[in-house]
């Protein structure tokens, strides 16, 4: 039987010489709230968040939205579409929780 896994959030910022800051936020949890708003009505955001960080993704230097932004939009939609088909197809393979089947 495996040990029961924790759910975490982790963050590093990496900073070098000539270089931007690079912020990473993994987020390894169920316990996400995600929500969406369109601010002064033309602003639209999308905001992943759990108890230790928060995520924002708007528009382009919070204007009005561009070619760019519908773009990344679709983009993001694309990628969350394969990732519900992954967890819909990798929650039905595995086995029920407290099976002593060992997990792969």
């Amino acid at each position: 039987m495996t040990a029961a896994l924790r759910p975490y959030t982790y963050v590093t910022l990496t900073v070098e010489p000539n270089t931007a800051p690079r912020l990473n936020i993994a987020f390894h949890t169920a316990d996400l709230h995600v929500r969406t708003s369109v601010l002064h009505k033309s602003r639209p955001y999308l905001e992943i968040s759990s108890t230790e960080a928060n995520v924002s993704i708007s528009t382009t230097g919070a204007g009005h939205v561009t070619g760019e932004d519908l773009r990344v939009a679709r983009e993001i939609f694309n990628a969350a579409a394969r990732y519900l088909a992954d967890c819909e197809r990798l929650h039905l393979d595995a086995p029920a929780e407290g099976s002593s089947e060992a997990v792969a």
